[in-house]
């Protein structure tokens, strides 16, 4: 994780929405997000933004975490359950950790661990 922390300290949009990363290595990584009123939409709920902000750092974590430069190409979210307050937790897992093209699975879950919302990316591996 050593390796990733030194990215991820350089990810300042990620440190401004509050996103935390947990953990992240061989594939995979966990990031976190304490609710706070600026996470919020007009409705009073955690605004589909900041939930995609935590998925991304999450998969992003995931998908340069064996030290190769990887950048999204594609992604895709459904958003399952309104949260208003708590900790959000997004779960990164390789799917496919072919050499170019690489596919990840985020899930993002709420403290009692429901599923909020559904995140699968695909990456492509840059050359070294």
């Amino acid at each position: 994780m050593d390796q990733f922390s030194e990215f991820f300290a350089k990810d300042t949009f990620s440190h401004h929405c509050g996103i935390e990363l947990i953990e992240s290595g061989g594939g995979g990584s966990v990031t976190r997000m304490t609710i706070d009123q600026k996470h919020l939409n007009g409705v009073g709920v955690v605004h589909g933004g900041a939930i995609f902000a935590l998925a991304d750092a999450a998969f992003a974590a995931a998908s340069n975490s064996e030290g190769r430069i990887a950048v999204a190409i594609n992604i895709n979210i459904s958003y399952l359950r309104g949260v208003t307050e708590g900790i959000l937790t997004a779960r990164a897992t390789e799917i496919n950790p072919d050499k170019k093209i690489g596919s990840y699975r985020v899930d993002v879950t709420d403290q009692e661990d429901q599923i909020v919302a559904v995140f699968e990316g695909l990456v492509y591996r840059k050359k070294q």
